[in-house]
């Protein structure tokens, strides 16, 4: 598949996507990590607060043995370790975003520092490597790493849903845009899948079409200049064609694959094995962070307009078509997916479930 780059628009049009435009930055690249957000707070976990010494009935002697032993214990307590975790700037790593936005509120038991990425590419590049701890990765890219040898696992769901096949406004079906170009972020992912179910609904397959990758923020621009004819891509991008009147929804991910896997938490294993009772903290906070945004509509708002740069009508139907509860990875779920992997030729031998997803307790 080709990597395209949109078409020079109209100042209009092109001063509105530009300015709208999530800034797709990389924060760590091939060398040297460059977090794009801020870490939480760094302060020491369970540290001993400083108390005064009374002096009741023991000489000064005593009372300087008993805080020498105070200050000892207190530089024995280990600092409080800082997990990375790579994203891109999507709403299906939004459950991150909370995270680290509560981890600055209360003690989770650890600090986080997310590292925004601008491909999946660089993203599990990173993971794969050990650069990060865990990463918010679509999942047949962790699928596929795994197959490789790649010593990674799946813990938990990033969201369900939250995906859209866009066309432009003069097609009515995906059958009018046979032999024209359609976007997707990556091949190894649950949009190619949805695009090759998107076909075979209208009688089509995969080679009845082009198929190009582009970075998502490209995507509204390409569909306005009629370089592509639709795409297929995570929140907000979907959204933003529409608002800007720019195309269409044709489907929702759900009318398609209902409650499709996409996105998942993804695991360094080296980072598990060392340090099994943090990752498990880590992955309950995200599951509550999760519920935490469903149960919260405004605070989703807030964070998603602070970490994604949108306008909030372009957020709150973004919304519309995503959640975050109950992020658990059932077999019924990947069993469903691996399926489906391997129907649309993204891999003949996908690893099984209990090779891949992991109950971290």
């Amino acid at each position: 598949m080709k990597k395209i780059m949109p078409h020079k628009l109209s100042r209009a049009i092109l001063l509105t996507l530009t300015l709208s435009a999530p800034a797709f930055i990389t924060g760590c690249d091939g060398n040297n990590e460059k977090p794009a957000v801020q870490a939480a707070d760094s302060t020491s976990a369970g540290a001993v607060k400083n108390t005064s010494v009374q002096k009741t009935s023991g000489t000064e002697n005593q009372a300087g043995k008993e805080a020498e032993k105070s200050s000892s214990e207190q530089a024995a307590v280990p600092e409080k370790r800082t997990i990375k975790i790579a994203y891109l700037p999507i709403t299906h790593a939004v459950p991150g975003m909370e995270l680290a936005d509560i981890s600055q509120k209360k003690d989770l038991g650890f600090d986080v520092e997310l590292i925004r990425f601008s491909s999946w590419t660089d993203l599990i590049d990173a993971l794969n490597a050990g650069k990060v701890d865990a990463a918010f990765s679509l999942v047949e890219l962790i699928m596929k790493a795994k197959e490789q040898g790649v010593d990674v696992s799946l813990a938990a769901l990033a969201h369900h849903d939250g995906n859209v096949v866009v066309i432009g406004n003069n097609y009515t079906s995906m059958a009018d845009i046979k032999g024209k170009t359609f976007a997707i972020p990556h091949r190894q992912s649950t949009h190619y899948i949805l695009l090759n179910d998107a076909l075979a609904k209208e009688g089509l397959t995969i080679d009845d079409i082009k198929i190009t990758e582009m970075a998502p923020p490209e995507m509204p621009a390409a569909l306005a200049s009629n370089q592509i004819a639709g795409y297929c891509v995570a929140e907000p991008f979907g959204a933003r064609a529409v608002s800007l009147n720019l195309g269409k929804v044709l489907y929702q991910s759900h009318e398609l694959w209902p409650d499709s896997v996409c996105c998942g938490l993804a695991l360094n294993n080296k980072f598990l094995a060392e340090h099994p009772e943090l990752a498990q903290k880590l992955v309950d906070a995200v599951k509550e962070a999760g519920a935490h945004l469903d149960a919260d509509h405004e605070h989703s708002i807030e964070i998603l307009t602070r970490n994604l740069n949108a306008p909030k009508e372009i957020l709150e139907l973004s919304l519309k078509w995503i959640s975050f509860s109950n992020l658990d990875i059932t077999r019924e779920q990947y069993e469903s997916l691996k399926e489906k992997v391997v129907k649309y030729g993204l891999s003949e031998n996908p690893p099984a479930y209990e090779d891949i997803v992991i109950n971290v307790k």
